[in-house]
């Protein structure tokens, strides 16, 4: 094998394995924040509102929930939040897009 093939199968070993490590970074940074702000599933409106703020925007969805979307920028990067709420004012479910 010629030291010019080598070097490239080296680079694309490089490659491969520095995507993968930001794979597992991003996967570890998903898992932290599904963890926090899961846990406010469950929850009253009122302790996701002491938690988070006021949301940057609402809006009832189409089965008549509220919906409570929290947008940032970390490093110039959007983030979404959203809490579904229900009649009850109890939070069923959370999403999250882009958070970092």
């Amino acid at each position: 094998m010629n030291l010019k093939n080598f070097l490239i199968i080296l680079s694309i070993f490089f490659i491969f394995s520095g995507c993968q490590t930001i794979k597992e970074k991003s996967n570890s940074i998903v898992e932290k924040e599904n963890k926090k702000y899961g846990k406010l599933v469950g929850k009253g409106m009122s302790d996701l509102k002491i938690e988070l703020g006021n949301p940057t925007e609402d809006y009832i969805n189409e089965i008549g929930n509220k919906v409570f979307v929290y947008k940032t920028k970390k490093y110039g990067i959007p983030c979404e939040r959203k809490f579904e709420i229900n009649q009850n004012n109890i939070v069923e479910s959370f999403t999250s897009i882009g958070c970092i």
